[in-house]
């Protein structure tokens, strides 16, 4: 086995640690799903990270598999089928009608369609080395995008000016398991398992730099509103629904002082402004009439 080679210590050490640093990579966005539980909403995260993951984990598999040298790369990847499985069933269940329709919708068309395409054809169109250079090269196509996926949460962090949707630890885990599983390629001279993971550092790296820039400012409410009412979109019989989460969205933004991070109470059940005043003026021009009449 190339990986666990006593000709190749030090790939089998890079490879060791390359899984324990995965694994806790995998295990990053827990808070994240801690309190989508907690609070029983998706809360504005998107699914499609989790489930272009899980793909990748599985095209991963079944290159480690045709090799046949590679169980440092099953085991980690099947960890990471398993973590994410169960990322995607937290999600489903917690998010509305629509975002779980879509979600539903790319596991059906990537992770059953997509992949199904993929292993027909490469058993039937190739044999051999070629067909581990077609996966090879279809792995580091899909792993890019893995890597490219967050692109839409530094969109988010680059709008809004706010880092909650993007944590730090999830950033800064990418990057080092992004150079352990580089070197580790290097080492057993497989380059699809070195090509991504540059890409994966650039990216790291570039998420890191937005935590640091933008982890003091202070959040544009409005946009950051915005975008989560964007992702929770409903239909008609949900409507109702719709509209609570979209009150209690707004009362998490207003209540939370940036700087402090207490949470102070806000009265969502108080009539808007306009509606005081005109009651203020009925009322008075009530009190007016009644006192004509007296006199």
């Amino acid at each position: 086995m190339a990986g666990m080679s006593l000709q190749h210590p030090w790939a089998f050490a890079f490879g060791l640690l390359g899984n324990i640093i995965s694994f806790m990579t995998y295990l990053a966005p827990l808070p994240t799903f801690y309190r989508i539980y907690k609070s029983k909403s998706t809360q504005g995260f998107q699914s499609v990270p989790y489930v272009v993951a899980l793909f990748s984990a599985m095209l991963w598999i079944y290159y480690a598999l045709l090799k046949s040298d590679e169980c440092l790369l099953i085991t980690i990847n099947s960890a990471g089928c398993v973590i994410e499985t169960i990322y995607i069933a937290v999600y489903l269940v917690y998010a509305p009608k629509a975002a779980r329709m879509f979600t539903a919708k790319i596991l059906l068309l990537l992770n059953v369609g997509v992949f199904g395409l993929i292993l027909l054809l490469t058993l039937l169109l190739s044999a051999g080395d070629r067909r581990i250079v077609l996966l090879g090269w279809v792995c580091v196509g899909f792993s890019v995008s893995v890597f490219v996926a967050p692109l839409s949460i530094i969109r988010l962090v680059v709008r809004t000016k706010s880092v909650e949707f993007m944590p730090f630890s999830l950033s800064f885990s990418l990057t080092v398991s992004a150079v352990v599983w580089f070197l580790y390629g290097l080492l057993i001279k497989d380059k699809y398992v070195a090509l991504p993971n540059v890409l994966g550092f650039t990216f790291g790296v570039i998420q890191m730099g937005l935590y640091a820039m933008y982890r003091n400012s202070t959040p544009k409410k409005a946009v950051l509103t915005k975008e989560v009412e964007a992702t929770t979109v409903t239909d008609d019989d949900d409507s109702t629904a719709g509209v609570k989460e979209h009150v209690v969205n707004i009362a998490k933004l207003s209540a939370v002082d940036v700087k402090t991070r207490e949470v102070h109470p806000v009265d969502v059940e108080s009539p808007p402004a306009e509606e005081q005043n005109v009651a203020t003026a009925v009322t008075a021009a009530g009190e007016k009439k009644e006192g004509q009449e007296e006199v």
